[in-house]
């Protein structure tokens, strides 16, 4: 296996480690303080919002001329929509399939698409962060830029990582509340993160040996995480705006400027 595939693989079995982490917390709360959960999932946004642009549009941009020889600003456009749109795409495959499922059954089957629909939502946007981390390996393959582009993986492991956390409890903790054992709960939560290892493994073998498609790689993991975390993750974080008006807003803006730090201190 090729080493800079190899990295990507560790970074972002890392990365599934902390889905497990936060799976985990389920063997020690029945459910989650909610306002720590709203903190965590708007940290986690503000996370990937960052991680967007500084650690993947931006390289984006700035190589796109030069390994396609197309304008800098159609490539990062292109690449960019394409991400958004193959999310999008996904997940009305799922919302689909979920509506066949309860065609079939005469009536919803409400508590098995809650569960159905809890693990593939997370497990679905995985795939970007993990793509996302492959792609950022991906780019150690071109030679001029490996220290900043080394620190920039690196960047972008930890910021997914650390709002890995709050999505393995998002999915074990509700699943612990439908009647499933601490165990199967786990199991289940840590499961949701394993796709990124073989996103990861994906990204980066398509950079290292198609190194021409990168800059629209970076802009199409751009894409897909951004579409995440304004449609899923800020929505979410957003639910008891009301009793708690600023504590997911709190959470993206400090999960921003992290990441943001992060990048610019080690890219």
């Amino acid at each position: 296996m090729n080493h800079i595939v190899l990295l990507a693989l560790v970074a972002t079995l890392g990365t599934w480690f902390v889905t497990a982490l936060g799976a985990a917390t389920v063997v020690f709360f029945k459910s989650p303080n909610p306002k720590a959960l709203n903190l965590m999932l708007g940290f986690a946004s503000g996370v990937m919002i960052a991680a967007s642009f500084w650690s993947l549009l931006q390289p984006a941009i700035e190589r796109a001329e030069a390994a396609s020889g197309m304008p800098a600003y159609l490539v990062a456009t292109l690449g960019f929509l394409s991400g958004a749109l193959f999310m999008w795409i996904s997940d009305k495959i799922v919302t689909f399939s979920r509506n066949r499922t309860d065609n079939a059954q005469g009536k919803p089957n409400e508590r098995l698409n809650r569960i159905i629909m809890l693990i593939l939502s997370i497990t679905l946007h995985n795939i970007p962060e993990g793509l996302a981390v492959g792609v950022a390996f991906g780019a150690l393959q071109g030679g001029s830029h490996n220290m900043e582009s080394f620190m920039g993986a690196i960047t972008i492991a930890i910021g997914i990582g650390l709002q890995n956390f709050p999505e393995g409890a998002a999915v074990s903790i509700p699943l612990r509340r439908e009647g499933y054992s601490r165990k199967r709960s786990f199991l289940l939560g840590q499961a949701s993160g394993l796709v990124e290892p073989i996103a990861g493994v994906i990204g980066a073998m398509l950079v290292v040996y198609v190194e021409a498609i990168l800059p629209f790689a970076l802009s199409f993991a751009a894409g897909a995480m951004i579409l995440v975390a304004v449609h899923e993750l800020i929505p979410e974080c957003q639910q008891n705006q009301k009793a708690q008006p600023y504590t997911a807003t709190m959470g993206i803006v400090l999960g921003f400027a992290v990441m943001m730090l992060l990048d610019v201190m080690l890219g």
